[in-house]
């Protein structure tokens, strides 16, 4: 009964080991054959070589197979113009300044210089749209002692004279004046004197300024007075006004623009003569650029031409990388100077320095006098 009992516990424990197999084998021991698990095809593109500039080529650049190459693209990408072939391209020019890397098209070459030149400059193609390139006068003190280059961004000052005129004869003041003796008109003179006319000027015969004046009473105490004819010393002195008519422009291009950049050559180059046996060749003379050219908008380059048209003298000045600052300046002028500096006026002392000064000089001009004697 005991040998029964043992015998049949063996058995199902043998059922159990027999289905526990079973079923380890179907789920994760057998492999798997299902249609699920056939690998997925992977759809390849159709894909096209296009033409490439590998390396920056400047405006009339001939171009070949060193700067050229090819990269694939997909063809449905692909855009009407592009360059699939290195033959395509060799041999002809860049019509603009390309950066590396940038997929070439058929409008950006030329086939010769000719077309180059009927393409534009390449200043043009720096403007931005709705502005205007203006060439302006400039030298050393003007230009921040030549510091200045393209893309800087400058403020632009203008230096302004003011004079009295005469609105209707538009010619400076004071006018010229003449008295009316009898019917004839004198400005004066020692042999025409006229007789009981009070007041008649009296001029040098080669006097170089003006010889208008007003009346004016002459006090020098009871037995020095007498209404005397004052007449200016000097022509009217120019009244200096100084501000800043244009915040920021970007420069454009320093000095005259070279041909030879632009892909056209204009100038017929004659080669110098060799220097003769024992003679040091001439070091080529650099001449400072006289002329700046600014990107502003159509309304500032008008004030610009209005401004050099009438002699006014135009300076530069640098600005900050990056300084996006709205600049708000006042005009200068010798008022503003002594009231926003509270500069007082010097007074009229019965007392002065030995050596008279008519000039402030610079130091390196300043030249030691010797003592004065007393």
């Amino acid at each position: 009964m005991r040998r029964g009992r043992v015998f049949l516990y063996l058995s199902l424990i043998l059922i159990l080991l027999v289905a526990g197999g079973y079923l380890l084998y179907t789920n994760f021991l057998r492999p798997s054959t299902g249609p699920s698990d056939a690998p997925a095809e992977v759809a390849i593109p159709d894909r096209v070589d296009i033409v490439v500039i590998t390396q920056k080529a400047p405006r009339g650049t001939v171009l070949d197979e060193t700067v050229l190459g090819l990269i694939p693209l997909p063809r449905d990408l692909l855009i009407s113009g592009m360059f699939t072939d290195l033959a395509q391209v060799v041999g002809r020019q860049a019509k603009f300044d390309l950066d590396s890397g940038i997929p070439l098209t058929n409008n950006m070459l030329v086939d010769s210089a000719s077309q180059l030149s009927d393409a534009g400059s390449v200043a043009s193609l720096s403007i931005p749209e709705g502005m205007v390139a203006k060439s302006i006068p400039m030298n050393r003190l003007a230009s921040v002692a030549y510091a200045l280059r393209p893309g800087d961004r400058v403020v632009v000052i203008a230096s302004m004279q003011f004079i009295d005129i005469d609105s209707e004869f538009q010619t400076v003041l004071p006018n010229t004046t003449a008295l009316f003796v009898g019917g004839s008109i004198g400005i004066g003179g020692d042999s025409d004197k006229p007789t009981g006319l009070a007041g008649y000027a009296l001029l040098p015969e080669e006097s170089a300024i003006s010889v208008a004046g007003r009346v004016d009473n002459l006090d020098g105490g009871e037995q020095l007075q007498a209404d005397v004819y004052m007449i200016p010393s000097e022509n009217q002195r120019p009244r200096l006004a100084a501000q800043i008519i244009i915040p920021s422009a970007t420069v454009l291009h320093v000095g005259d623009f070279d041909f030879e950049e632009e892909g056209v050559d204009l100038t017929e180059e004659v080669p110098a003569a060799p220097p003769a046996e024992g003679e040091v060749a001439p070091v080529p003379e650099e001449n400072p650029p006289d002329n700046i050219t600014l990107i502003v908008t159509p309304q500032e380059a008008v004030n610009l031409t209005y401004l050099i048209d009438s002699g006014v003298k135009i300076s530069l000045a640098l600005r900050s990388a990056g300084d996006a600052t709205v600049i708000d300046t006042e005009t200068a002028t010798i008022q503003y100077f002594l009231d926003d500096y509270s500069i007082p006026l010097p007074g009229k002392l019965p007392y002065g320095l030995v050596d008279r000064v008519d000039q402030v000089k610079d130091a390196d001009d300043v030249v030691e006098q010797p003592a004065a004697t007393p």
